[in-house]
């Protein structure tokens, strides 16, 4: 397949000026050769060090299908570890996931990069490598049974990579280098598990243009969920791995990226560590990762035999760029949206304790209710659509599916409260399924809440009334990225109409409860 190779190094040049910040990455494989790389900014803007193809930077959770990939390779069937996963979620009451269902993020487990928040945790505190089996450790229920939907969790992948060197007696590391790196070519690659010291000097940057760049300090220990650092020389030479083994039923990565599927039979959008996406009418695989300060992207087009790596030390958007990138090489031209009608306006409370709002411009309608704000257009049957997920007018009600998590929540629409008695619900409230507590303070006009659990005492954080019983608490930063984001509070009444408990929940751990003390 011919590439549309004049747009894609505009695409390329554009890249610093899209996407600014202090620095990144960028190359292009087809047909198993580098076409095109870039290199730009400052790796260390305080420094005044250049970004260099060989600069390594933290791959994040790209790092998962590495996991992945190794446990193929050195255990064989993943069933053969299902009996070990008991041994972490000790106190589990339903249904425990299998070591397919965590490497497909269907365990139903909440990520403990969420709950770190819950567990009275700071953005900048350290996370030593100790303290997350004991965390993952506390979970009780899941947010759905496992294998019947899809949710992000990055403690699924740390719970197999465990599972992984105790069954094979060598360090992730080694078996990294050993399965994948020597063979693929990735020189330089490493395990960086401890956040507080980057490879080369780099430098992560949050902030933007308006607000100016300010290292992001991080000090979590994460391996098997993220890790990596490699440069972009080491990821181009992965991607003409990938690409050389597109043939070879047995090679890895060709086994990694078999579409997966849920367990009643409906095709699943990730497995195995990978996305999976339809661009230009092609299937991709890929995946994103994230750090305070750091934004990675990587995509694979098996049919074109083309690969696209985009890497920032900032927070700039790696999906839409590497994206952009891919549809650029391939000549697809963007479809102009039709007007959107501001009737979309409003917000609804799904059945699993989530608040969705819609709020609509001249061409889309943004949603808050997952990780991120989802962008969604109409599309030729005058409903609200984006990949994997529609929105359709049904009276006052709003009928959402959301095939890739295999859900289509119930959503009831909820009035907007502008003011509410932030006093009636102030006081201190405990979770029994996390061992952890929150407090509530009315105070000056405001409404502001504290976790407190094993990790410490959190900072207050604003609550806002969303509508009658129902707050939103905002989480803007955390030890991860990105942070939780908005939090629902859904209050919880005895006959009498007194307050004993609430819901708490986010996307990533939705339907925690707890009780007023």
């Amino acid at each position: 397949m011919d590439l549309n190779l004049a747009a894609l190094t505009a695409a390329l040049d554009a890249l610093p000026k899209l996407y600014a910040g202090p620095g990144g990455v960028a190359g292009v494989v087809k047909d198993g050769k580098v076409i095109a790389s870039r290199a730009w900014g400052y790796a260390s803007l305080e420094d005044g060090q250049a970004m260099t193809p060989q600069t390594r930077l933290p791959i994040c959770s790209i790092s998962k299908q590495f996991t992945c990939q190794v446990l193929l390779a050195s255990v064989g069937d993943p069933a053969q570890l299902d009996g070990k996963v008991a041994a972490f979620l000790p106190q589990f009451t339903g249904p425990l996931p299998s070591t397919r269902q965590l490497c497909d993020n269907q365990s139903g487990v909440r990520d403990y990069w969420a709950l770190t928040v819950l567990q009275g945790g700071l953005a900048e505190q350290e996370f030593r490598r100790d303290d997350a089996l004991p965390l993952i450790a506390r979970m009780k229920t899941g947010h759905f049974p496992p294998g019947t939907s899809y949710s992000y969790c990055n403690c699924n992948y740390r719970i197999v990579s465990e599972m992984i060197e105790a069954a094979t007696g060598e360090t992730l590391e080694h078996l990294y280098a050993k399965h994948i790196w020597g063979p693929a070519g990735m020189k330089s690659a490493v395990l960086t598990s401890d956040t507080r010291y980057p490879e080369d000097g780099v430098v992560g940057y949050e902030g933007n243009d308006a607000a100016g760049y300010f290292p992001a300090e991080n000090a979590i220990y994460w391996v098997g969920d993220a890790g990596i650092s490699a440069s972009v020389e080491d990821m181009l030479a992965y991607e003409a791995w990938i690409d050389a083994g597109r043939d070879d039923a047995s090679h890895l990565y060709r086994q990694i990226s078999e579409p997966p599927h849920f367990a009643d039979g409906k095709p699943a959008a990730y497995g195995y560590g990978l996305a999976h996406h339809l661009m230009g009418g092609m299937a991709v695989t890929g995946h994103g990762g994230a750090l305070r300060g750091f934004r990675a992207h990587r995509l694979y087009a098996a049919d074109a035999r083309l690969s696209v790596v985009v890497m920032f030390n900032h927070e700039a958007d790696a999906f839409g760029a590497a994206k952009g990138l891919l549809e650029a090489a391939l000549g697809v031209t963007p479809v102009k949206p039709a007007p959107v009608a501001e009737s979309w306006e409003g917000q609804w409370l799904a059945d699993n304790g989530l608040l969705v709002r819609l709020e609509p411009a001249r061409t889309s309608v943004t949603m808050r209710y997952a990780t991120g704000p989802e962008t969604l257009t109409l599309n030729a049957e005058g409903k609200l659509a984006a990949a994997g997920l529609t929105l359709e007018r049904q009276g006052a009600d709003l009928a959402m599916v959301r095939e890739k998590e295999n859900v289509a929540p119930k959503l009831t629409p909820l009035p907007v409260l502008n003011a509410a008695n932030g006093a009636e619900i102030a006081g201190r409230y405990a979770s029994d399924e996390l061992e952890a507590e929150m407090v509530i303070e009315a105070r000056d006009g405001g409404v502001y809440a504290r976790f407190e659990g094993m990790l410490g005492r959190g900072r207050m954080e604003r609550m806002a009334p969303a509508g009658k019983d129902v707050w939103i608490l905002a989480t803007r930063r955390s030890m991860d990225a990105p942070p939780p984001g908005d939090w629902t509070f859904v209050v919880q009444r005895d006959a009498a109409g007194q307050i004993t408990g609430a819901q708490l929940g986010c996307w990533l751990a939705r339907g925690v409860p707890y009780r007023k003390v």
